[in-house]
């Protein structure tokens, strides 16, 4: 298999760990708990594009995914989106919203500058995260 992440990818994440498909990344911006899905398939921009059965694994992913969240964060809402218009490889955002939140109800995209993690305290939103997942489901975390 020849997948390489998107730089854009590479630079504003931080690699939590894989899924069988999915290589799970945590967004750069401590506002949110924003973490994202990226399908380890080179030249995939569309969840179409992916087989039945990669379709079925993404989604088994993104509901143990966003029932950890939700677990962990006690989320208000989860958004689930993949938009793809300025990063095309195919990447599925899964966001805890707050009613509090900065952006609530609106999308966050675009709404406010990322405020970066400070110094190793994306581990900790890792973990909160790690601690709810099955512990086999996530290899490399």
């Amino acid at each position: 298999m020849n997948f390489d992440l998107h730089p854009r990818l590479a630079q504003d994440c931080f690699i939590v760990g894989y899924f069988d498909l999915c290589v799970l990344l945590l967004m750069n911006d401590a506002r949110y708990p924003w973490f994202i899905l990226v399908p380890q398939r080179a030249n995939i921009s569309e969840i179409h594009h992916l087989s039945g059965a990669q379709r079925q694994q993404l989604m088994s992913e993104s509901a143990a995914l966003s029932e950890a969240l939700e677990a962990a964060f006690s989320a208000d809402k989860i958004n689930i989106a993949a938009l793809g218009n300025v990063v095309p490889q195919l990447h599925i955002h899964h966001i805890v919203r707050y009613r509090s939140d900065p952006a609530w109800p609106a999308p966050v995209w675009g709404k406010l500058p990322a405020i970066h993690y400070a110094d190793g305290a994306q581990v900790a939103v890792m973990q909160r995260l790690l601690a709810q997942l099955p512990a086999d489901l996530l290899q490399g975390s």
